[in-house]
């Protein structure tokens, strides 16, 4: 059976210089599918399950970081970027694959070579998740005066809330969601925001949408597909943590 794969840039020149490239080096390669942004990304990447997405990283709507960061299937990601040296520095230490603009087919070829020997290996796939998360953390900025107090809605009213009693933020449309024991809050900031504003040692992003206090985690749990969950001490509701964020709870 042949491996399929999505290939996503916000510039259709590049997307089809890259399918060209790829024809030649894994001809037996199926693209489903080219997205224009990372939104369409996104959706495309959790309607088809493809085996790899070629991301751009510099893309509106979202980053290609960001889709990474919420692939909850089996899909392998290879990063695409022209300008971002200190994303290649990282994705290159933590082993992940990535290609430079402007395209070679020699180093795509090489890729390819890598790629195939890694598809089949389940343990190389546990192994790449666990580096994609590490990599994505080792870009996360470094917070020096992280916030203590938000300013949140709850109806009519605006209340200033203790970041400590914080159970965790949710994307939900328009806004974000600021849960705690006593109930939801809303605020325009949003999640790529708040991560570049909290703790890093008290606050984990574990989906493009969602970020957890850890110090109000119960545990966590698997479902029947493997999917893993976080739990909160006194809250009912589950979080889904996306593959890329999955081998920092191991321990838990």
């Amino acid at each position: 059976m042949s491996l399929r794969a999505l290939i996503a840039d916000d510039e259709p020149h590049l997307a089809r210089h890259l399918q060209a490239l790829l024809q030649q080096a894994w001809p037996e390669l199926e693209i489903v599918a080219s997205a224009r942004n990372g939104l369409e990304a996104a959706q495309q990447i959790a309607e088809l399950n493809p085996d790899l997405a070629f991301l751009d990283i510099q893309m509106p709507g979202l980053t290609g970081l960001e889709v990474a960061q919420g692939i909850e299937g089996p899909t392998r990601v290879v990063f695409v970027t022209a300008y971002d040296e200190y994303a290649v520095q990282a994705f290159e230490a933590a082993a992940l694959d990535y290609l430079l603009k402007p395209l070679q087919l020699e180093r795509l070829q090489r890729s390819v070579a890598r790629l195939r020997a890694s598809l089949g290996s389940d343990q190389a796939a546990s192994q790449a998740d666990g580096q994609l998360g590490a990599a994505l953390q080792a870009l996360a900025p470094k917070v020096t005066n992280p916030l203590r107090f938000i300013r949140a809605s709850n109806g009519e009213l605006t209340h200033q809330i203790p970041v400590a009693d914080i159970l965790y933020f949710h994307a939900d449309d328009k806004y974000t969601v600021v849960q705690t024991p006593q109930g939801e809050h809303l605020i325009r900031t949003p999640i790529s925001e708040l991560v570049e504003q909290l703790d890093p040692e008290c606050f984990w992003q574990v989906h493009r949408s969602t970020i957890v206090n850890l110090q109000h985690l119960a545990g966590t749990r698997r479902d029947d597909n493997s999917r893993l969950f976080v739990r909160f001490h006194g809250h009912g509701r589950e979080l889904p943590v996306s593959r890329a964020y999955v081998a920092r709870f191991k321990a838990m």
